[in-house]
């Protein structure tokens, strides 16, 4: 647990790359700040000397080795990487393992390995593996399919956020390991050869497939191929064609000969979470819109319609529904595989865009009732990025922030200054007047900006003083100036909607560390069922969302809800845990059970957005959390923080 809370400190600092006190850490993980100071030590101490952790007034920062840190001590001495390392002896042992010879080989006792081999029986939860003992042997039970999904499950654990690094390959499948070797080469040249048959390449699913290949081509080097498939497979020709690129790479970089059932599932694989024809994100042309089976295309414009109209948000296009229905449809052939893809912005989608990740909790919710397929966090990300496309491509020029240039009148200076305004931060403004008079009436302007090349009889935060000729410093100062205003305003409407929602009787401070999400979820419910807010099919439909994905959009709060808006009333119930308590996988300091009623759906996403970024800034958590003692306290220190 100790090395655990030491990599989990350092991929925080990592993440932020900023300074972070030791009362932070120590929120974020459960411990003292105390704690924490050891924690950092040891760290410090896999790479002396160099610098995992750099210490300061401020607190703590990534060092410039704190990757090499976070993947040091790869060794079998900490709990982690020796049950790592006795699974892939299991896997490795066809005939099982002797356990008191392998707790030699392990340097720890009898009786620690058989506390290991719980261990493992607790990784083998819906693998299809089964762990048998017998007398002094134990040996693992399953298909070869299923052991090679156990092999792919270490190595994600062994990765940090998601991403892909190839020393967690070689630790999974071990240094000597004939796939981990050529893992680059293979990777450059497979990814050359699908963009000259005119593919697009998905990065983010390419590493993840070449890992089940290195796995694949690691097992059939020790006579461990795939099982055949039984029956007649239905094979396409695009299908042979991405077969045989494998297959030829496979025996020239790596020097394994793949079986017929290998280089299928392999294809399979790249056809449906890799590659994509003409600009489509992930659309092979096996499965191009001609050969979109109708039933799957039929569902999700159902559902994609059910959303617009749910969460008020503009997605129900036929190009959109076209690309998410080949999506889903790939995301089916990869749920009958159980070869989900990893996606290393599922954290980062989740605290930024809360609303856009919801609203894919929604779509991801409806698909799986209508087609019954599972959908973990990774999956959901991937709809997310769909539908902040759409969002993106769909904004209204209203959205802009209007602006006014003052540019006194010489020949045609202000023409050629509103034509850099416009080529500069045309995405951002929009100018709607040019005063040319040195003595404008500036009361009269009331444009959300004033870009002026003269000076103002007075400053205010939305006057941006800008040069006649335009210079990168102009634009980064109307770009920030532009971030203020749109930052305030929606900070203005928050603390109005707050103000208005917060229950009082609804607030709880102290919530245990045993409670759970679901014992905090029915705590809070209780009480805006007191109120009259939600009834008790409303809090069972909150727990079911929170089941779907974890509501901690950030590493201090949560926000769990249910789906649909039928509260009486929009009501805002408050938890407050000091120290912090486990919600999904980390931990959080506030919870905020929300109740949204139809009548105010559109203030969903203001509330809901804006809310969650508040709470995304350490400082102010700290703040609310040790002054908010009470709620009118802690109201007051929430508006606070919100007017800054």
């Amino acid at each position: 647990m100790t090395r655990a809370r030491q990599d989990r400190v350092l991929g925080l600092l990592l993440r932020d790359g900023d300074w972070v006190t030791a009362s932070a850490l120590a929120d974020a993980l459960g411990v003292t700040p105390r704690s924490i100071r050891s924690y950092v030590t040891a760290a410090n101490a896999r790479v002396a000397p160099g610098v995992a952790v750099e210490s300061g007034p401020q607190g703590y920062r990534a060092g410039s080795d704190a990757a090499a840190a976070l993947r040091a001590g790869g060794d079998t001495g900490t709990p982690r990487d020796r049950l790592h390392t006795l699974v892939r002896t299991l896997l490795d042992a066809p005939d099982g393992i002797d356990v008191f010879e392998t707790a030699d080989a392990l340097h720890v006792s009898p009786a620690t390995l058989d506390a290991d081999l719980a261990r493992v029986r607790g990784l083998l939860g819906a693998t299809e593996l089964t762990l048998e003992r017998s007398a002094s042997r134990a040996r693992l039970r399953g298909t070869e399919g299923a052991q090679r999904r156990l092999l792919s499950r270490l190595a994600h654990d062994e990765m940090d956020a998601g991403s892909f690094d190839l020393a967690a390959l070689r630790r999974t499948l071990g240094e000597g390991s004939v796939g981990a070797q050529a893992f680059g080469p293979f990777k450059t040249e497979l990814v050359a050869r699908l963009g000259d048959l005119g593919w697009f390449v998905n990065e983010f699913g390419i590493a993840d497939v070449v890992m089940h290949i290195a796995i694949a081509a690691d097992r059939t080097s020790r006579d461990r191929p795939l099982d055949a498939v039984g029956g007649a497979v239905r094979e396409r020709p695009t299908q042979n064609q991405v077969a045989g690129i494998i297959a030829e790479l496979s025996e020239r970089h790596l020097g394994v000969s793949l079986g017929s059932a290998d280089l299928q599932h392999l294809a399979t694989l790249v056809l449906t979470r890799v590659v994509a024809p003409d600009g489509h994100e992930d659309a092979a042309s096996a499965t191009a819109p001609s050969s979109l089976d109708p039933e799957v295309e039929a569902v999700v414009r159902e559902v994609v319609t059910a959303a617009a109209d749910e969460f008020l948000v503009d997605i129900a296009h036929d190009d959109f529904v076209a690309r998410l229905a080949l999506h889903v449809q790939n995301l089916l052939h990869r749920a009958r595989e159980q070869a989900w893809s990893r996606n290393p912005l599922t954290r980062s989608l989740k605290s930024t865009y809360p609303m856009i990740f919801e609203v894919a909790v929604f779509i991801a919710s409806r698909l799986q009732q209508r087609l019954g397929i599972p959908l973990p966090d990774d999956e959901i990300a991937y709809i997310a990025m769909h539908v902040g496309g759409r969002l993106e491509r769909s904004r209204r020029a209203d959205q802009l922030l209007t602006a006014t240039i003052v540019c006194p009148g010489y020949y045609d200076l202000h023409e050629l200054l509103r034509s850099s305004v416009d080529r500069s931060l045309g995405q951002l403004v929009e100018v709607v007047g040019v005063e040319t008079r040195v003595d404008p009436d500036w009361a009269s302007i009331d444009t959300d900006l004033v870009l002026t090349t003269i000076d103002p009889p007075t400053t205010t935060d939305r006057i941006v003083r800008i040069q006649p000729f335009l210079t990168d410093a102009d634009v980064e100062r109307v770009q920030s100036a532009a971030g203020r205003i749109r930052r305030s305003r929606r900070l203005a409407r928050l603390r109005a909607e707050l103000e208005r929602y917060f229950e009082p009787s609804a607030f709880v401070r102290g919530l245990a560390e045993g409670e759970g999400e679901e014992g905090v979820i029915r705590g809070l419910g209780a009480l805006l069922e007191a109120r009259g807010v939600i009834d008790a099919e409303y809090i069972e439909r909150t727990i079911e969302r929170e089941r779907l994905s974890s509501t901690a959009f950030t590493d201090a709060l949560a926000v769990p809800h249910a789906l649909e808006m039928t509260a009486s009333r929009t009501a805002i119930a408050i938890g407050i845990a000091d120290p912090s308590i486990p919600w999904g996988d980390g931990r959080v300091q506030v919870v905020a059970l929300v109740a949204f009623s139809e009548t105010d759906r559109e203030a969903f996403q203001t509330v809901f957005e804006q809310f969650v970024e508040v709470f995304s800034e350490r400082d102010s958590v700290q703040r609310i959390v040790r002054r908010g003692t009470d709620f009118n306290a802690f109201l007051d220190e929430l508006v606070a923080v919100i007017d800054g």
